[in-house]
């Protein structure tokens, strides 16, 4: 049988490529600008992913990566949504 590609997405945070089930996707809605978590990994719009590590999101956070990536002020609800999820998974 032929073995599936696993799809790798590149952590801001720690900037290693890692399989895309293992990150958190936070994304950018085409339609309307709005930045959301999108833990099912399907909503449409400009993605970026981070690791479920508290470290990873403290220096994509210190380093404006998501803003970047998305280029849209990320608010600090956001932020608190995103330590809460991985603070939940730990």
């Amino acid at each position: 049988m032929k073995t599936k590609k696993v799809p790798m997405r590149m952590c801001l945070g720690c900037q290693q490529m890692k399989p895309k089930k293992e990150l958190i996707r936070i994304v950018k809605r085409a339609k309307d600008s709005v930045v959301q978590v999108d833990l099912t990994g399907k909503v449409p719009g400009r993605g970026c992913y981070i690791c479920k590590d508290i470290n990873c999101l403290e220096k994509a956070f210190k380093n404006k990566r998501l803003e970047k990536a998305l280029e849209v002020p990320i608010s600090d609800e956001i932020y608190e949504q995103l330590k809460r999820e991985i603070e939940d998974e730990e």
